[in-house]
């Protein structure tokens, strides 16, 4: 079992579920896992089925991942990715991209004689939201009160039915974020932040 095999897990769960292959994306979690991330959380499990249900609407999601960076140490893994997770869709007749800037994190372990997700939480770090025909204006109303790390997402996906919490994990509150490292760090042995 290598940094390699996690690596692949990470990136074949996020392939299954930009794909749309259910199955494979369910394959990757651990029965009890947990994922928590902006408009979902609960099981691994349940992920699967509502981001199925949320494709059913035609709101697809692509993720531009970049490499992985995984730490391991016996049957427990840590994996941290950026992703750029993007979706074209219409606000008040304009066509908009939304881009929102993201590391996923991950927590794995040997489960079976095979690596699964126990956990994903994303730390978001800010996002773009842009006409898709250059100089539209877009129309917004105050985003005053929406954290800046994932305003556009929240207002985004609030709109589209999917309320957004306001306690994510964002590069707005380092210090949030520097406990869930640390929390990472302390669950993996062997690892000093």
């Amino acid at each position: 079992m290598t940094a390699a095999d996690v690596a692949q897990l990470v990136l074949r769960e996020r392939q299954g579920r930009d794909r749309g292959w259910w199955d494979r994306m369910g394959a990757c979690y651990a029965p009890d896992s947990a994922v928590r991330l902006s408009w979902f959380r609960g099981s691994g499990e349940e992920f699967v089925a509502r981001s199925r249900e949320m494709a059913g609407r035609g709101d697809v999601t692509r993720h531009r991942l970049g490499p992985p960076v995984v730490d391991l140490d016996g049957d427990r893994a840590i994996a941290e990715m950026s992703a750029a997770i993007e979706l074209r869709t219409v606000l008040d007749g304009v066509e908009v991209d939304l881009t929102s800037y993201t590391r996923l994190l991950y927590r794995a372990e040997v489960r079976s004689g095979r690596w699964l997700i126990t956990s994903m939480d994303p730390v978001y770090e800010r996002d773009v939201l842009a006409p898709v025909l250059p100089g539209t204006p877009v129309p917004l109303p105050s985003l005053a009160g929406l954290r800046p790390s994932y305003r556009f997402l929240a207002h985004v996906f609030g709109r589209r039915g999917y309320p957004i919490a306001d306690d994510l994990y964002g590069d707005d509150r380092p210090a949030e974020v520097a406990g869930l490292y640390d929390s990472l760090f302390t669950w993996l042995p062997g690892k000093a932040s």
